[in-house]
């Protein structure tokens, strides 16, 4: 029941967004979701769906295409997460299509990139993000050690929450090293003295925690800016994104939530000719609209790596993050008793709302963030 208003200007971004509504409507409907859920998933999502956008240039959206990607560039990737919002998708375009894509282009070395780079363009890799360490994000926050040897490096520390942990074949971990700075390592799964825990989300999102017990990398596996601007990218670009998914999540509420308002009838009339129940409508209208002009501004900038981009990207999270628990909270208070069953679908998008909230910054965290962006 989605909507027809979109991220999308031109041509070339509806073509995009027609793909992936295509295939999100197709292969990934709720249904898919609960069945995900339902059948307890150890990784919480289809692989083989995964291989299947990456066959239309999804998983390599910011891959150039001598890695074999097709370098669709980052509005791509927010039409592509809007769409999965819609129906809950599980994929690993965040984690994987936009922040270890992005980290490995702009961080990697030239023998990693050559190994790594076609892997996630072909769908065949999938990679977590391990960075927060306690139970709110901080940009800072990195406990997490990597003690410099002779032939690489050995981490010790933990990570609370780690973005398709429990999917992910490798890791990006960030981690303070000898110098103070903070930069991020490429760690297998299979590394020895690494322990994955899978985390029990309200929204059964994929993932874990992560315990690096003397894991030992090799030196190419530190990906890493001279200006140390590569974690801080990473977290801009997973806020402003997120908040694409958020975008889509919310309209598909909003839809269901107007067509129960004119299925449901009490007193002989649709519950939808209700004065009071009209204003709130229009009131949810009005915030989308906002939170859409915020998080196409946002991701714009990021993509031209315009100066105001960090801004932008903490206000779209901060507003995509109000206006999905907004409606969400509506939506459910609109269908009355059904709204808190399981077999009605909006009680899902709350439980996403509630969870995404906190992922990359709540609303209060890029408030603050944003104020002192702004010299306040």
């Amino acid at each position: 029941m989605a909507t027809t208003r979109t991220l999308l200007w031109s041509e070339d971004e509806e073509l995009i967004r027609r793909s992936a509504r295509d295939l999100v409507q197709a292969r990934m409907p709720i249904s898919h979701f609960r069945a995900l859920r339902d059948a307890g998933s150890a990784i919480g999502m289809s692989r083989e769906v995964w291989r299947e956008m990456a066959g239309l240039g999804f998983a390599g959206a910011l891959i150039p295409e001598r890695w074999g990607g097709a370098g669709l560039g980052l509005v791509a990737c927010a039409i592509v997460l809007e769409e999965c919002g819609r129906t809950l998708a599980p994929t690993a375009t965040l984690a994987t299509a936009v922040l270890a894509a992005t980290a490995l282009v702009e961080g990697g070395a030239d023998a990693t990139r050559d190994a790594e780079l076609p892997r996630i363009a072909s769908g065949e890799s999938v990679l977590g993000f391990a960075h927060d360490e306690g139970l709110h994000h901080a940009r800072d926050g990195v406990s997490t050690r990597a003690a410099a040897g002779a032939d690489g490096f050995t981490l010790h520390g933990e990570k609370s929450f780690v973005l398709d942990g429990t999917a992910a074949d490798a890791f990006l971990v960030s981690a303070r090293t000898d110098a103070g700075r903070i930069d991020l390592f490429l760690v297998p799964r299979t590394s020895r003295g690494l322990r994955i825990t899978p985390l029990a989300l309200v929204d059964h999102r994929s993932a874990a925690r992560l315990a690096l017990e003397g894991v030992r990398v090799a030196k190419g596996a530190v990906l890493s800016r001279k200006d140390g601007a590569l974690l801080p990218r990473l977290c801009d670009r997973g806020a402003a994104l997120l908040a694409a998914e958020m975008l889509g999540s919310t309209e598909e509420v909003f839809a269901r939530t107007l067509a129960w308002l004119k299925e449901r009838r009490q007193f002989g009339v649709p519950i939808g000719s209700f004065q009071a129940l009209r204003h709130r409508a229009a009131a949810m209208s009005c915030e989308i609209e906002l939170t859409r002009s915020i998080v196409l501004a946002a991701v714009r900038a990021l993509e031209a790596d315009a100066t105001d981009a960090p801004a932008l990207a903490s206000a779209a999270k901060a507003r995509a993050t109000d206006t999905f628990l907004l409606v969400a909270a509506e939506g459910i208070q609109m269908h009355g008793g059904l709204g808190v069953t399981d077999e009605v679908d909006i009680g899902l998008f709350y439980k996403r709302a509630w969870t995404s909230r906190g992922i990359f910054g709540d609303a209060a965290f890029h408030r603050d963030r944003f104020a002192r962006l702004g010299g306040y």
